[in-house]
């Protein structure tokens, strides 16, 4: 059964789930199948415990690494099927998340999930240059948060101008994070931000582990970023050959 699938694997990483918790994720993961079967939202395994290791446990991984303490806003940009922002939601109750995305059956779905879990969270229909623009989003959040969504330097872009200073940017990655890292150096100095920490995500009884980049906003961001939509993607901040 999922549920205790989904708590004793939390418990093996050091993350406290309540039981409550664990049928919200049963619940969310139905949903997520049945929308799926109408429209492509994301991937979703056949296997239960492949589902549950690459969609749930991966995103509430950061909670077993010494994730921020005393948040109360957090966006989950480009959130799609709801990663990370809808796993983290059910795991931080007395956190207010919001999720953007582009795409507006996307949002619906999100919010639907929302409404059904009574989840402290909204969901927000427009792309991430847009929503930046907004007074009452931008530099609002304590944490900014984002899975495969697109290379750190342009991430950046995206995921900054969200943030306070103070706050903090978490990356969800692969192993192609180091080269990330480097191409990105420009991106964070431009946008007002620096690398506070690098963890290993690894989830019980796997060969694979995913990798966090935490970034610290040190600065407000320039009001000229992010550009229009579909620039970072396209323009890149990456530092000018000499």
């Amino acid at each position: 059964m999922l549920q205790s699938y989904l708590l004793e694997s939390a418990r093996t990483m050091g993350v406290a789930m309540t039981a409550m918790q664990a049928d919200q994720f049963a619940v969310y993961h139905e949903l997520l199948v049945s929308a799926n079967t109408k429209f492509n939202l994301t991937r979703v395994p056949d296997e239960l415990r492949e589902a549950a290791d690459r969609n749930y446990l991966d995103c509430i991984s950061p909670l077993a690494h010494d994730f921020p303490a005393d948040i109360h806003s957090l966006i989950d940009v480009g959130s799609g099927a709801g990663f990370p922002g809808l796993p983290l939601s059910i795991m931080l109750p007395d956190v207010h998340i919001v999720l953007v995305d582009a795409l507006d059956k996307r949002v619906k779905f999100l919010q639907s999930v929302i409404d059904q879990l009574h989840l402290n969270a909204e969901a927000v229909h427009a792309r991430a240059e847009d929503a930046a623009r907004r007074p009452e989003l931008r530099e609002h959040f304590d944490i900014a948060v984002a899975r495969a969504v697109a290379p750190l330097n342009v991430l950046c872009e995206y995921l900054l101008p969200f943030v306070r200073v103070g706050g903090h940017m978490l990356a969800l990655k692969g192993p192609s994070l180091d080269a990330e890292l480097s191409d990105a150096a420009f991106a964070l100095d431009t946008l007002g931000a620096r690398l506070e920490r690098v963890e290993n995500a690894e989830i019980p009884g796997r060969d694979w582990s995913h990798r966090l980049a935490y970034l610290e906003k040190t600065a407000p961001t320039p009001e000229k970023y992010p550009r229009k939509a579909g620039v970072p993607e396209k323009k890149p901040l990456i530092m000018a050959k000499k």
